[in-house]
């Protein structure tokens, strides 16, 4: 019997992607959905840097034409709701913002974020940022600082911040050598 070969388990370190620091809010509340992040007449388009110019298109729309690189989100409760299309975080993307700060996500869009490469950090006190201001997260020490306060926000997984630091579930997915598995 041939003995089994050990599965070489890639150890993930975190450490705070750059640009975390001093980012502008662009602020929103509660139930944002998915429609309103990218309106579903823009469907068609893939590329995230189209989608992008179309981002909170009749929500906000000095979004598409003032958002700059490193810019961040801030919303309420449930942010992401409705669809499981992954246009949204796509457009956000194309955006130049990868973190999304908000009381709570919706499930299928808090994964989707992190399967484009997009950052959902959880902070319970999120509807306390003020938009425009600026912030600095604080993923290690589990906090983020805006307008001179600090707010504690949820640990992000390890494995998720591997995925993050890899660019998305694809790149991340290039860089495993081999799969743990588990016999009896």
């Amino acid at each position: 019997m041939a003995a089994k070969k050990a599965a070489t388990v890639k150890k993930v370190t975190i450490r705070p992607p750059p640009g975390l620091d001093n980012m502008r809010v662009w602020k929103f509340g509660d139930n944002i959905d998915t429609d309103a992040i990218i309106p579903g007449r823009f469907l068609t388009i893939n590329n995230p840097d189209e989608l992008a110019k179309h981002a909170f298109e009749g929500t906000r729309d000095e979004f598409a034409k003032s958002v700059t690189a490193g810019d961040v989100i801030v919303g309420g409760r449930n942010f992401g709701c409705g669809s499981s299309r992954e246009h949204a975080p796509l457009a956000l993307i194309g955006a130049g913002v990868k973190v999304v700060v908000a009381r709570s996500f919706a499930r299928i869009f808090f994964r989707n974020s992190i399967n484009v490469g997009v950052l959902p950090v959880v902070c319970p006190d999120a509807d306390k940022i003020a938009d425009g201001t600026k912030i600095t997260l604080k993923l290690r020490e589990g906090y983020l600082e805006a307008g001179g306060n600090r707010y504690k926000i949820e640990p992000v997984p390890e494995f998720m911040q591997g995925i993050i630091d890899a660019g998305g579930l694809v790149a991340y997915a290039k860089n495993v050598k081999e799969v743990p598995v588990c016999t009896g």
